[in-house]
């Protein structure tokens, strides 16, 4: 357990997640919000803001049965804060909120969320009506605040009997958005569903350039942290740790990435040859590249030259600082993918990786404020720019090249259907096999899913279509 996340009172803690919760409602991004919150509240302030976005619904059905008239925002995120920990079933007490809730990928340690003392329910009620009292925002809210949460006490399993007729409760996603994954998959989507609201592990992948999956499970065991292989090059940490603290982090011997994303170098390389036109090394384009995931996963499994492309200049140099801590180098361009002629020199590729901008409904695990920053009119806007971005990219493709089209979501509009539609239009591109839909799945799942990978990872889409020639 982290000092920090000792001395830091409940109070301001809860202040934080509030601040956060208010922020997620005003379209601002958890991840965004968070660089506000000051490095000895965060790790606190991070896990419970997980928490309450994790099992949002739930409290906002609460809310709206001990208040109904909504109080004012600041109040209002404060309360729904509180009761969704104070719920039962979904932890009357916060001890259980894990350091997965970070944000490995920065490198930071402060970023990593300490494991949270726990509470009783009463003193639950006594921080946040500290916390309300201690705020100018929500000082004249404190009596109003304590009315709602001592009631809570005192009804609280017939109060929460009444909210299981509320599906935005008992799922604890979007109304529009339960509609969507039950219409999409009308099988599985309360596995989905479920698999959405539990917690993410660790998953990191190996640079087999400087080490190997076996060689690194091994380093793990002997500092005593339990890890198991997944996939062919992952590693899943049963308990997680601050990266950078990690074996051989600083000497580059893995990569934060979910075992889903991890298919996609893969999946491009296999069967794919240099033209032998004067090329002795592949050229392949990651074209929406950012954080850098994918292309140095590209240059660790094969001798090729990646033009790693994004249109954000800040995630481009970051980009850089991680390929240089692997020992990799590839061609980092900033610009816009939907407009090759500002960057491209007009030698076609070998091969693409188009992980297309999506909802990212497939990685809520690790993100549960996209469920509620989405609305139901992103899907058709960002199938669109997908639509527009796979039309653009193909002509850079040299035939008999292929081009990988991924998706970090579980809509069919931004998988299965805009894969369908791209072959009637092109009469050039094969869909080659290709795992299609990955659904998301816990370690803790009783189902699992049938699919091309086994084992603890996020929602995605995958299809590989190569180029015919004339």
């Amino acid at each position: 357990m982290q000092d920090n996340a000792i001395q830091v009172p409940l109070w301001r803690q809860l202040q934080g997640a509030a601040f956060l919760l208010m922020a997620v409602r005003s379209g601002r991004s958890m991840t965004a919000a968070l660089e506000d919150i000051a490095p000895p509240l965060r790790p606190g302030v991070q896990a419970l803001g997980f928490h309450a976005l994790r099992w949002l619904g739930r409290a906002e059905a609460l809310r709206q049965q001990l208040a109904t008239r909504p109080p004012p925002p600041e109040a209002d995120a404060l309360l729904c804060v509180v009761l969704g920990c104070m719920a039962p079933t979904f932890g009357a007490d916060v001890s259980s909120l894990p350091p997965e809730e970070a944000d490995f990928s920065t490198g930071d340690p402060s970023e990593n969320s300490a494991r949270t003392p726990r509470y009783t329910l009463y003193t639950l009620v006594d921080q946040a009506v500290e916390a309300a009292k201690r705020s100018e925002d929500t000082r004249h809210q404190a009596s109003f605040i304590n009315g709602c949460l001592r009631r809570f006490l005192r009804e609280r399993d017939a109060r929460v009997a009444l909210t299981e007729k509320n599906p935005q409760a008992v799922w604890n996603h979007p109304q529009w958005w339960i509609d969507r994954v039950r219409k999409d998959h009308p099988v599985q989507w309360q596995a989905i569903l479920r698999a959405n609201n539990t917690q993410a592990p660790l998953t990191l992948r190996i640079n087999v350039r400087r080490t190997t999956q076996d060689q690194y499970i091994r380093a793990l065991d002997a500092i005593n942290i339990g890890a198991y292989p997944v996939g062919k090059q992952g590693v899943i940490l049963v308990h997680a740790q601050p990266v950078p603290s990690l074996p051989g982090f600083a000497e580059g011997h893995f990569s934060v990435q979910d075992a889903a994303a991890q298919m996609a170098a893969p999946l491009l390389l296999d069967g794919l040859a240099a033209t032998g036109e004067g090329e002795a090394r592949l050229r392949i384009l990651d074209a929406c590249a950012a954080p850098g995931g994918k292309t140095a996963h590209l240059l660790e499994l094969a001798d090729c030259e990646v033009t790693a492309l994004d249109i954000d200049a800040r995630r481009c140099q970051r980009m850089g600082q991680n390929l240089r801590r692997l020992g990799l180098q590839a061609d980092i361009r900033v610009g816009d993918a939907a407009r090759p002629a500002d960057w491209w020199d007009g030698r076609p590729y070998d091969a693409i990786l188009l992980d297309a901008p999506c909802t990212a409904s497939g990685i809520v695990r690790r993100h549960p404020d996209v469920r509620w920053l989405r609305r139901p009119t992103d899907i058709a806007q960002l199938a669109a720019l997908q639509e527009r971005l796979f039309d653009t990219l193909w002509p850079l493709l040299r035939p008999g090249g292929r081009l990988l089209y991924c998706t970090c979501s579980v809509f069919r509009a931004e998988g299965e259907q805009q894969a369908q539609t791209f072959v009637t239009h092109h009469k050039d591109a094969c869909l080659m096999p290709s795992p299609g839909h990955l659904l998301p799945q816990s370690g803790v799942q009783e189902t699992v899913f049938p699919d091309n990978l086994k084992g603890d990872h996020d929602g995605f889409y995958y299809a590989v279509f190569e180029k015919r020639h004339a």
